[in-house]
């Protein structure tokens, strides 16, 4: 079988030259034949000089008119060359003295390379060339030449080599199509043999912009094979978890009414839904495994909440984690806040959390004796252990590895028994993008803001009207109102990040100093930022300078400008978290995207998405447009789901074929879904174990 072959099993693969393919990806027959070309060449004929427009890529034959070295600001070769219906200009900085001897008067060569406009007329920079006969030419290629994505080391030649030696190797025993034959003419699919043959070398007259935008019937057949082998996977650990036990939970109700009853505001009907879903599920025998979709401000925590007070009145302890501290320590105030008022010790531990502090945190939570623990990643390490552990909720969970979640929920396993989870994202996810990444999850929307909410006014200005918007800031603060001042640094630093902010504060300060202006950053002790943010909180500080620590988890519905640096250098996600800060009250909100020109043509297109809506949906879409599902989902850096032909965003048409495929193999194939897995995902773990 070819994902049983190593690629060292090629001709012309040594031990160094396996070690470089490894690190590309490249272990097994299998994966050459699953690195597909980028784009094509087109040698299968020769194009006439005089017919060559620039931006075209053809192979010429010619005659050596003329070669000579010109001295200018960088040394070059330059030889003309002619075959009767046009001349064109060969032009080569890197030259031996060997290679400038065999371009004689008179030479005949073959040439292949890319069309540029010169200073006096048609080039080729560095084409690939060969000497050949005054009256025979060697035959023309056949086939469309690849050209495919290389790495360190990998030569484009050797990657050739490899798949012609590797489609050589192709027949039924050696990679069997786990496809049914009904199954491919009912969603029009071609062979997967005769795909693979097609897409790495292309006969004459092929569609090449098909090829080259991953259209074609041959690369959609691939694609579809992958992601049908990501969803079934997902589909099989749903499967796994329906035959895992978890503690049914459905008695305390006043504990719930109690919770309710002590929130100064009213639930909104989208969160009361959302509130029914998760209960019904907590009610079952087997774990719940929930995704809840919310935008930024529209009450996802106190749905958590209703959720851990369900729980807890069934007499189960509950972790509620978050990625960073700030937001975990926003989750803290909130849940002791509500909790603590009802008789439930609420407890905390971060990675800051030492020594004693730390020491009786991880007691009390192994006794059983504390029921609710609110933290970081220092939830999973492993001195922590609970007692009896049976809701896990994880908040804007792409940005944890996927074996950080797991290690969560195996800390509450007592034999089969697995707790509840509930998995909770501020980032809106399109739903095609969400079927295809939580097939093994069900899903929940908060679809509904808080009445009250105002739309926020977005507007993007340049850094030379700094003073303009300087006394924006100074006019809101008059009027009552309070304002936050972003600042952001291109370095990933957070040391120069900070001192950005410094800087800006003092000139802030210095520019209105009729306003009470504070400053808020990473390397503020704990203490000192939460009194600041309290002050902040309480009316006392007009003017709030921040570094994007602010992101999430502050509420302050009386602050109702914000001011956004660099905004050029965020994400369209960073600035919709970092915008809804604002617009939580009644007043009406603007935010001011200050960028530093020139822009280039994606922070363009950023900066409209954000001036044009507040829909987080609408801005998760165009996101998924601009940057692309991995990083949109931060799977880059978790792993969380890689692919190596499929493009979410480019094959999202097929994805609801792929659920009917994954519905008819599951009913009339089933022993055919294993090995799709298995040649897909390989046999590791990966995130369908998570």
């Amino acid at each position: 079988m070819l994902d049983e072959t190593p690629v060292a099993a090629l001709r012309g693969v040594g031990p160094k030259s396996a070690e470089k393919l490894a690190a590309f990806g490249i272990e097994t027959v299998q994966d050459v034949l699953f690195h597909l070309p980028r784009r094509y060449e087109d040698r299968t004929r020769i194009v006439p000089l005089g017919s060559l427009r620039p931006g075209d890529q053809a192979a010429v034959e010619v005659s050596v008119d003329l070669a000579e070295v010109k001295f200018g600001r960088r040394r070059s070769l330059l030889v003309r060359v002619s075959d009767g219906t046009g001349s064109l200009v060969l032009r080569f900085f890197h030259f031996s003295k060997a290679q400038q001897a065999g371009f004689e008067r008179g030479a005949r060569l073959r040439l292949y390379g890319e069309v540029r406009r010169g200073p006096a007329s048609l080039e080729m920079v560095h084409p690939e060339y060969q000497r050949i006969g005054e009256a025979d030419s060697p035959p023309t290629e056949e086939r469309l030449t690849p050209v495919y994505p290389t790495g360190e080391g990998i030569h484009q030649l050797t990657l050739r080599k490899l798949s012609e030696q590797a489609l050589a190797m192709l027949g039924d025993e050696r990679l069997p199509e786990w496809l049914p034959r009904e199954l491919r003419e009912q969603m029009g699919l071609s062979d997967l043999q005769a795909a693979l043959r097609y897409v790495h070398r292309p006969p004459p007259g092929a569609d090449l912009d098909a090829l080259e935008a991953g259209t074609h019937p041959g690369q959609q057949r691939l694609a579809f094979e992958e992601m049908l082998a990501h969803h079934l996977s997902l589909r099989m650990l749903r499967q796994r978890a329906t035959h895992l036990h978890a503690p049914p939970m459905d008695g305390g109700a006043e504990l719930l009414e109690a919770f309710r009853a002590q929130l100064p505001f009213a639930l909104t009907g989208a969160q009361r839904r959302v509130i029914e879903e998760i209960l019904h599920d907590l009610a079952q025998p087997h774990p719940m495994m929930r995704l809840v979709q919310g935008d930024v401000g529209s009450g996802k925590t106190v749905v958590a909440a209703a959720a851990a007070a369900r729980a807890l009145a069934s007499g189960y302890q509950v972790a509620v984690m978050a990625p960073t501290e700030l937001l975990a320590e926003q989750h803290f105030a909130n849940f002791r806040h509500w909790f603590e008022a009802l008789g439930v010790e609420v407890g905390w531990l971060s990675g800051r959390v030492k020594g004693k502090a730390r020491r009786a945190a991880v007691e009390a939570m192994a006794s059983g004796e504390l029921k609710l623990l609110i933290g970081t990643h220092a939830l999973f390490q492993d001195d922590v252990a609970f007692h009896r552990l049976g809701l896990v909720i994880i908040d804007e969970q792409h940005r944890f590895g996927v074996h950080q979640r797991l290690a969560l929920r195996n800390k509450g396993r007592e034999g089969q028994l697995a707790p509840h989870q509930l998995i909770m994202t501020a980032t809106p996810i399109p739903r095609t993008l969400a079927m295809a990444m939580y097939a093994d999850l069900d899903s929940s929307v908060i679809d509904e803001l808080p009445p009250g909410r105002t739309p926020v006014r977005t507007v993007a200005l340049a850094e030379s009207r700094r003073a303009e918007v300087v006394q924006r800031v100074r006019e809101a603060c008059r009027a009552g109102r309070q304002a936050y001042w972003v600042c952001t640094l291109i370095e990933e630093s957070e040391s120069l990040q900070c001192q950005a902010a410094e800087d800006s504060a003092g000139q802030l300060a210095e520019a209105l100093p009729e306003l009470r202006v504070a400053l808020v950053h990473g390397r503020l002790k704990d203490v000192e930022k939460a009194r600041r943010m309290d002050a902040f909180k309480r009316g006392e500080i007009d003017l709030l300078v921040a570094t994007t620590v602010i992101e999430v988890g502050v509420d302050v519905p009386n602050a109702s400008l914000m001011i956004i640096e660099n905004a050029e250098r965020l994400g369209l996600a960073q600035l919709h978290q970092l915008r809804g800060r604002v617009g939580r009250g009644s007043a009406e909100s603007s935010c001011v995207l200050m960028y530093r020109a020139p822009l280039s043509q994606m922070a363009r297109e950023r900066l409209a998405v954000l001036r044009e809506t507040c829909d987080g949906f609408e801005i998760a879409r165009r996101d998924l447009e601009l940057r692309g599902p991995g990083e949109v989902l931060g799977t880059r850096q978790t792993g969380l789901m890689q692919f190596r032909i499929a493009d979410l965003m480019r094959d999202q048409a097929l994805v609801p074929k792929v659920e009917q495929a994954a519905d008819w193999l599951l009913r009339h194939a089933p022993q055919q879904v294993a090995p799709v897995i298995r040649r897909w995902l390989g046999r590791a773990t990966r995130y369908a174990q998570a």
